[in-house]
């Protein structure tokens, strides 16, 4: 198509013809959606934002995602709780300089710096647990 032959980087989703001719949503739309899911999955992966199958740079913006960053980290950390509470209180909900306190033995300042001289890379830091 004229869409493909003008894109640099083209990503053919051959689907065949909708079950209903005219609708744009169904099998078009959801491969459209893979595709993005997809790209956007590898990005985070590639900017250091997941370690292992978790999304470790969540930002913490309401109860729901207090209870998410406090699940990740008891699985990144193997800790209990409550404990994973105070990590988190203690690093202003940062799950990635939680997660250096606990691994590294250091404070919210030094994990934080810990971060900063690997451009956030937990892995980096941390290595694998």
């Amino acid at each position: 198509s004229a869409v493909l032959d003008a894109a640099d980087y083209p990503i053919p989703l051959p689907v065949g013809p909708e079950v209903l001719t005219g609708s744009t949503r169904l099998k078009a739309g959801t491969a459209q959606k893979l595709a993005l899911n997809m790209l956007s999955t590898a990005t985070m992966v590639r900017l250091g934002k997941v370690y292992g199958n978790l999304m470790v740079d969540v930002k913490v913006t309401n109860e729901k995602l207090v209870h998410r960053a406090r699940r990740i980290l008891m699985q990144l950390t193997g800790v209990e709780e409550a404990e994973a509470i105070r990590l988190l209180e203690a690093s202003d909900q940062h799950v990635k300089t939680a997660a250096v306190m606990y691994h590294r033995g250091v404070d919210a300042d030094a994990a934080r710096d810990l971060l900063a001289e690997n451009q956030g890379n937990l892995r980096a830091v941390i290595g694998d647990v």
